[in-house]
């Protein structure tokens, strides 16, 4: 698992990606095990982002889902979601609060 999250990491930072959060979600009341949210650099770089996860990441992982816009872009693995946001939507949505806190649920 700590793999894939590795490699999921290491493509968007090398495709410059920006504040690469990952949030250990096993075994709290979530639907994955693993979020993970990144920051573009624009809506082009949002869509760029996904394409470069789909072309190093398939065929080990699955896409069960990919739900796009230009301004974030949510991948389903089924058990590791990928956000990838404009800076302007991570501030407006605030994901990291809701997940810190879930994540420290029933600590």
């Amino acid at each position: 698992m700590l793999d894939r999250i590795e490699k999921i990491t290491s493509v968007l930072d090398k495709n410059k990606a920006e504040a690469i959060e990952v949030f250990d979600l096993q075994g709290k009341d979530y639907i994955v095990d693993y979020a993970i949210i990144a920051s573009s650099l624009g809506q082009k770089h949002t869509i760029a982002l996904l394409d470069h996860l789909k072309k190093e990441l398939k065929p080990e992982e699955h896409f069960n889902n990919v739900d796009e816009s230009g301004d974030w872009v949510v991948i389903d693995l089924g058990d590791i979601l990928i956000h990838i946001m404009t800076p302007e939507y991570r501030v407006k949505y605030d994901m990291e609060t809701f997940l810190a806190e879930l994540s420290k649920a029933g600590e």
